[in-house]
């Protein structure tokens, strides 16, 4: 009898057993399941130190690596292995940029912060190939903690094909030294990590001053996933991408990634500055971006499934704020790099970068506005206006004729606050690239457009921007209307030009004018024609009519030196009048309103959308009118033919 009981006892002790199984089964693979954590950042450009700007209409301090530093070691403090990565755009916005070469500060930042993997983005090649090689070997050969750089689609086969430049040269010479690679494996933890870096089209078009030939991102980061997947064990493949995501999905470069690649599991996705405050997710796939600037860290959890595939578990951007506190070992580093500009750059100007230039009352737009914000801004008043004023102090206009001065919106990387106008501040607002001199900064040139040019430029600005909003134009010298209602290509409704007493001047088509411009704008403005595919028409000239080849050779010198935009501003902060006598000029309160630069109609009625059309609005009239008369033509042909057919069949039943 108690044999009959044990052996009872164990039938039913393993029935509970294999009751409790599946629940104790799954409570165990969800306690094992592979998990990973990851901050990110991209399109830092250079700030490594905390700056103040304008964000939701509130002068705000923001940003700086000493402060991501506190966040990252907080983050680190719970998981050890938490992975750090950077999507490009690292250089490029501050004044630290301009010792670029000789202490690679924002790639050593990044290594001193825990950033584990970064990807070059367009702005790493401002400087043009020497600059490039410069910094990645003179970061290699410092000592510091550096991050892995990552980027699998540079075509060096065909450029080998086709025999290496110079620069071709030096790049791939400080590759090998910096040991760049398509991709990298790291563990973190029990997950073992692919990070892939991938440079888009965007970008590439982004960078005239690149020498390097790229492959087709998407058939690169294929071939590369291909590649990861057949030699390595890996558990997780993440894509550092500097090619950017858009509101129209069907040119997004990274959702377009994410579709036809569908094996990554994440896409950290820079260039565009976009801020995500919840993933784009692609089938198994997401993306995720924190905006720009080191304003946010962006911090996410992945877990993966039992069939390999992961999903995010937490999202979150964390806000870069002024109550954080600064680590003070980042601070000191940081200190030290600023240090070498006032007497490595700053000297050469006659600058310190503390120097106040101008005390501003004024409230100036946004960077946001910029983008959003299809109208008129005063930041691109002033700016456009520093420019007019500096190359007349030049010498570099002709006075008998009139002159204006154009800045696309994407060149502005930064707007100005409430109080002291610093040669910082400055700097930071207009920061970008190099001139042929090598000194950072781009120069202002000079060129010459006719006044039908201006009315194709203004009609640009006014049917294109809306798509390309870092082709928004403000302007100096030059007023215009449109109607956003109209016909693309024909929504511009007057144009003038501007004397010095606010004097209307009408536009001859045929007539040559002066236009200032930073040397980036006038490659890009000299490219329209080809972009368009010659349906847009703008060829830069000199005075005598001839087309301009080389823009280096129409820059802007004084005194034998290159006059560069950031410089340009500065001067005409200087020139404000001192109404307060203490010594420092007063931004006008003329930048408090709007001029009329930039008008928007409203108007939908007949007359207001057909009223003065353009001549890209005759020409597609007469294409209409062409293809009407052909559709009416063939119909006839068809009618006239299928009449004698009938005719025929007809004659052929009778037996005629």
């Amino acid at each position: 009898m108690k044999k009959i009981m044990r052996i009872l006892s164990a039938l039913l002790a393993g029935i509970l057993l294999s009751a409790a199984l599946p629940g104790e089964t799954a409570l165990r693979a969800e306690e094992t399941a592979k998990q990973i954590d990851i901050l990110f950042t991209h399109d830092t450009h250079s700030h490594l130190n905390s700056f103040s700007t304008v964000l939701d209409g509130k002068d705000t301090v923001t940003g700086g690596f000493a402060r991501i530093k506190t966040l990252i070691n907080g983050w680190k403090e719970k998981n050890p292995d938490t992975l750090v990565l950077d999507a490009g755009d690292f250089s490029m916005g501050t004044l630290v940029q301009t010792v670029f070469g000789e202490e690679a500060a924002e790639l050593r930042m990044l290594g001193e912060i825990g950033c584990d993997v970064t990807t070059p983005g367009n702005h790493e090649f401002d400087y043009r190939s020497e600059g490039l090689a410069s910094m990645l070997e003179s970061a290699a050969s410092k000592g510091s903690a550096l991050p892995e750089l990552v980027v699998c689609n540079v075509d060096w086969e065909a450029m080998e094909k086709a025999g290496l430049s110079e620069g071709q040269n030096e790049i791939a010479d400080a590759f090998d030294t910096y040991d760049v690679k398509d991709y990298v494996i790291l563990e973190k933890g029990d997950v073992n990590v692919a990070v892939l870096g991938v440079f888009g089209d965007d970008a590439l078009a982004c960078a005239p001053t690149c020498e390097l030939l790229f492959e087709d991102p998407v058939k690169a980061v294929k071939e590369t996933v291909e590649e990861i997947l057949s030699d390595t064990d890996v558990d997780l493949i993440v894509c550092v991408s500097h090619s950017g995501t858009w509101e129209d999905e069907s040119k997004s470069e990274d959702e377009i990634l994410a579709k036809s690649v569908p094996e990554l599991d994440l896409i950290v996705s820079g260039h565009t500055h976009t801020e995500l405050t919840e993933p784009v997710i692609h089938g198994n796939t997401a993306i995720v971006s924190a905006g720009e600037y080191g304003k946010n860290l962006g911090s996410l959890s992945m877990q993966q499934d039992e069939g390999g595939r992961w999903s995010v578990t937490h999202y979150e951007l964390l806000p870069v704020t002024e109550e954080i506190a600064a680590d003070s070992q980042t601070q000191e580093k940081i200190d030290a790099f600023m240090e070498t500009v006032d007497a490595g750059y700053l000297s050469a100007f006659g600058y310190t970068r503390e120097q106040v230039l101008a005390i501003n009352e004024v409230d100036f737009c946004s960077l946001k506005d910029l983008e959003m914000i299809h109208t008129e801004l005063n930041l691109g008043d002033i700016i456009s206006d520093a420019y007019l004023y500096a190359a007349g102090a030049a010498g570099a206009l002709n006075k008998d004729i009139p002159s204006l001065a154009v800045v696309p919106g994407g060149t502005i990387r930064d707007t100005y606050t409430r109080g002291a106008v610093t040669v910082e501040s400055v700097f930071n607002s207009f920061s970008l690239g190099t001139g042929p001199d090598g000194v950072p900064g781009y120069p202002l040139i000079c060129v010459w457009l006719t006044g039908e040019e201006l009315r194709t430029a203004a009609e640009i600005d006014a049917s294109v921007s809306d798509y390309m909003t870092t082709a928004r134009l403000f302007i100096s010298g030059m007023n215009f209307s449109y109607n956003p209602h109209r016909l693309i290509l024909d929504r511009v409704t007057d144009l003038y030009l501007t004397g010095e007493d606010g004097s209307r001047m009408e536009v001859e088509n045929d007539k040559l004018y002066q236009v200032v411009a930073d040397l980036y704008s006038g490659q890009m403005l000299g490219a329209v024609t080809g972009m368009s595919y010659g349906l847009l028409s703008v060829v830069p000239r000199y005075e005598d009519g001839t087309p301009i080849e080389d823009f280096e050779d129409v820059i802007i010198t004084e005194n034998g030196k290159e006059l560069k935009a950031w410089d340009a501003i500065a001067r005409y902060m200087t020139s404000f009048p001192d109404t307060d006598g203490d010594g420092i000029p007063e931004v006008p309160v003329y930048y408090s309103s709007l001029h009329g630069r930039k008008v928007v109609e409203e108007g939908r009625s007949l007359s207001d959308l057909l009223r003065n059309p353009g001549r890209y609005a005759v020409m597609m009239a007469i294409a209409a009118a062409a293809f009407l008369l052909a559709a009416v033509l063939l119909i006839f042909l068809l009618t006239k033919a299928i009449r004698r057919r009938g005719r025929r069949i007809r004659r052929s039943r009778r037996g005629v």
